[in-house]
């Protein structure tokens, strides 16, 4: 630990109250007194490393990524690419200016977010500047992405519900088949797969009057699985989401729908791999996705989704992100677990080794890689399949999981890295914001810096700059 004074007053207040807790039950949870918590959220008083220790053990929490800002959903990183913008860039806005914000006012750091996520929008469609209700500007993917980061991917609610009833349906054989029954016996639905043309532009529809669940023939097995596990969850536990959407506040009805949606598919994905069992046997398999794609009947990103959503608490696994990009770059997925090292705005860095993995189809592609500010992670990347392959695509894309290097000893697939001595490629986030000087693949300068071309000699770099 630093001997660097911590004060985490409004992360300790938005721990406590996502949790629910009044400030004297969570002083009895920490062992200290009410009026010394009270103090620590007003920054009176600084955390000391005895008090981060015991908050990592009682509520299981990184204590790295909770001291560095982690409790918010706008850290320093995504705050520095905002301020790295054109627009703000003269103003110089020091990094730890920044680092004090993320940590100590989370909320304004959202907003801030928020807005330039909404001027983005601007910028890339002019129209919707043109009045009417602002939120308008708030794109229904970002505010579901920012929801879902909110809460670690995890919601203990869901997974209680989907692990009672996923347990009742296992069957060693193929979960489909039991989930096709509970369909029809406990709801009276009728799932039947059916040509797509019987379908247009859908892949599953629910006919509510003829109480139809239609599944296009295309779909690929694990797919019409999970369209099965779908229809299910919105059957089984629509008072849950429902709620869960009603809480949630969102600012229109068509992100209220695409947030539903969301959470409709992180339940099919537990109902087809109950927590408990997942957790075991990932652990038991040391997180190998082929194993665990055979045991569950799942596919490779289903599987991969499913890793990102292990933080019961007192069951934890290990903590994954994922990206899934198609082979232009443009990002469609992103989920994290804990930390999450890449741009929130931009795309990835091209020395991560995702985008490689279109060249080697179906291959798995490791990789040890380092941030800017000296973290480093395992990560794993493959092509995918689409769950419906059509003339007009390639019909692949591809996934990257990782971790902190930390818990690479876990995964199979880490097999033969030498961990006290690996092999390291840096990376950054966006190229208008990675600090990194010496980079040949940089693609553009980074906003706010002063180049520093000298016209006699060319760099590795094409857009060297003044650092400091």
């Amino acid at each position: 630990m630093s001997n660097a004074k911590l004060f985490l007053g409004q992360r300790l207040r938005r721990l406590r109250r996502d949790r629910d807790m009044s400030q004297t039950d969570m002083a009895a949870s920490l062992g200290v007194s009410p009026s010394y918590l009270n103090h620590l959220e007003r920054n009176q008083r600084p955390v000391t490393a005895a008090l981060l220790l015991k908050l990592a053990e009682t509520y299981e929490i990184d204590v790295r990524s909770f001291a560095a800002g982690g409790g918010a959903n706008t850290g320093p990183e995504e705050l520095a690419e905002i301020f790295a913008d054109t627009l703000l860039g003269d103003l110089g806005v020091p990094r730890y200016e920044l680092t004090e914000l993320a940590h100590n006012m989370p909320s304004i750091a959202d907003a801030v977010a928020r807005l330039y996520a909404a001027l983005k929008e601007v910028d890339r469609d002019p129209s919707l500047a043109t009045g009417g209700d602002a939120r308008a500007l708030v794109t229904p993917e970002n505010w579901v992405r920012d929801y879902i980061q909110q809460h670690r991917n995890h919601y203990p609610a869901l997974e209680a519900a989907a692990e009672t009833l996923g347990g009742a349906l296992s069957d060693p054989l193929s979960v489909a088949e039991p989930m096709r029954r509970r369909l029809k016996e406990a709801w009276g639905i009728t799932a039947r797969v059916v040509p797509q043309a019987e379908l247009g532009n859908a892949s599953q529809t629910f006919d509510s009057d003829r109480r139809q669940f239609l599944i296009s023939s295309l779909l690929r097995a694990e797919n019409r699985t999970f369209a099965l596990a779908y229809q299910l969850a919105l059957t089984e536990f629509a008072d849950v989401i429902d709620k869960m959407v009603a809480d949630a506040a969102p600012p229109d009805k068509g992100i209220g729908e695409l947030l539903h949606m969301s959470l409709a598919n992180y339940a099919a994905g537990a109902i087809m791999m109950p927590y408990g069992a997942f957790l075991k046997s990932a652990e038991e398999y040391r997180y190998s996705i082929d194993r665990l794609c055979g045991h569950y009947g799942a596919n490779v990103e289903q599987v991969a989704h499913r890793l990102t959503t292990l933080g019961r608490a007192g069951a934890r696994g290990v903590p994954f992100f994922m990206l899934r990009v198609d082979p232009a770059g443009n990002i469609s997925k992103r989920y994290a677990g804990e930390n999450f090292p890449f741009s929130r705005f931009g795309g990835t860095c091209p020395r991560w080794n995702l985008h490689a993995a279109f060249q080697v189809s179906g291959q798995a592609v490791t990789q040890v890689i380092e941030t800017p500010d000296g973290q480093r992670y395992f990560t794993v990347s493959r092509t995918i399949e689409r769950p419906i392959k059509t003339a007009l695509t390639t019909g692949l894309q591809a996934i990257g999981l990782g971790c902190d290097l930390k818990h690479a000893h876990k995964l199979h697939c880490a097999d033969g890295v030498d961990f006290s001595n690996p092999a390291v490629t840096p990376v950054g986030p966006a190229c208008a914001i990675c600090p990194r000087n010496d980079c040949w693949d940089r693609a553009t300068p980074p906003a706010g810096r002063m180049l520093a071309i000298d016209t006699s000699r060319k760099t590795i770099s094409p857009y060297p700059f003044v650092t400091g």
